[in-house]
């Protein structure tokens, strides 16, 4: 019997997704069951990748998954505990879009290979490298748990595109086929 349920997804304008990240300490029974939700939630969500920050958990926490994705099909779900790209090498270019921005997308230049540490699920440190798309997913997470979006990334020109959009998700006028966190003043926020 599956237990988990959805969480909202916090949206452009809230704090949390502008503040780094504290360390995983311990895992217990509360983690596991939030990466059980996390998984859940970006799975509904239509998402490959999901940061603590997205569902308003100030945890260094990440889940990717895509092997909804054909050519990434044997690609095993990744649980990214306090996760840190220690080298990276190479650039490229590729759209990306982020499900705490709905319906904006654009390029954005990452390092298309790079050297990933971060802790399982019994604390155990793994170190691997990814290449390509699975870098480009694992760099957007980590960048959430740094404070950074996507559109930090982006040309200036880019920006002032955005701006009106951005604008408009920031004062809650926003859709999503998901739950939303919307942000809706000074110190609010609605579902």
């Amino acid at each position: 019997m599956n237990t988990a349920k959805q969480i909202p997804i916090t949206t452009y304008g809230m704090e949390i997704l502008r503040k780094k990240t504290t360390p995983v300490k311990e895992i217990d029974s509360k983690l596991i069951g939030f990466i059980q939700d996390m998984f859940y939630t970006m799975t509904k969500a239509s998402g490959i990748g999901l940061a603590a920050p997205q569902v308003n958990s100030g945890i260094s926490l990440a889940v990717v998954d895509l092997s909804e994705i054909e050519e990434y099909k044997s690609f095993k779900p990744l649980i990214l505990i306090n996760p840190v790209v220690t080298e990276f090498h190479g650039k490229d270019t590729a759209e990306e879009g982020c499900l705490s921005i709905p319906d904006l997308r654009a390029d954005v230049e990452r390092h298309s290979e790079i050297n990933l540490r971060y802790f399982d699920l019994n604390m155990n440190e793994i170190n691997t490298e990814l290449k390509g798309f699975p870098a480009r997913v694992v760099q957007h997470e980590i960048d959430h748990l740094n404070g950074i979006l996507f559109t930090d990334l982006l040309p200036e020109e880019k920006k002032k595109e955005f701006k009106r959009k951005l604008t408009e998700i920031k004062k809650g006028r926003i859709e999503a086929e998901y739950p939303l966190r919307i942000h809706s003043g000074k110190n609010g926020y609605r579902m």
